[in-house]
């Protein structure tokens, strides 16, 4: 199976920054799209971001857009999150994950159920 491998979580304090990334490791594989979603306790997983592979266009929760911003390696298979200024609020376990699935994408990329593949988590934590 496909492996998605993640780094770069940890402990900042508020108005800092933070660089996740997420790499995807062993079989040689094609994917549509890669994003970020995000797990408080007792809250529901909820899109971070996400970016199409081949064109690059991105997507954002309202929240995060103008703090975080979502790249991509392509030859290292490689998807970034940068976030700055972050918030306590955005103290939570960080999930990348892969979808290979073009179909209707930019109507439900915010889905956690249409991704085929999930990292591990990182877990980010923002101090006051």
């Amino acid at each position: 199976q496909v492996q998605l491998v993640e780094s770069g979580g940890g402990l900042v304090q508020a108005g800092g920054s933070l660089r996740l990334s997420c790499a995807a490791v062993g079989r040689t594989f094609s994917m549509y799209a890669m994003g970020w979603f995000r797990q408080a306790p007792g809250k529901e997983r909820e899109l971070v971001s996400a970016i199409t592979w081949d064109s690059g266009i991105t997507y954002y929760a309202d929240s995060m857009k103008g703090r975080f911003t979502i790249s991509r390696d392509i030859s290292k298979k490689t998807v970034y999150l940068q976030m700055n200024s972050l918030k306590p609020e955005d103290t939570a376990v960080y999930y990348c994950a892969a979808d290979r699935d073009v179909f209707d994408y930019s109507r439900t990329y915010y889905r956690t159920s249409r991704y085929d593949y999930w990292g591990q988590g990182a877990q980010v934590t923002v101090s006051s």
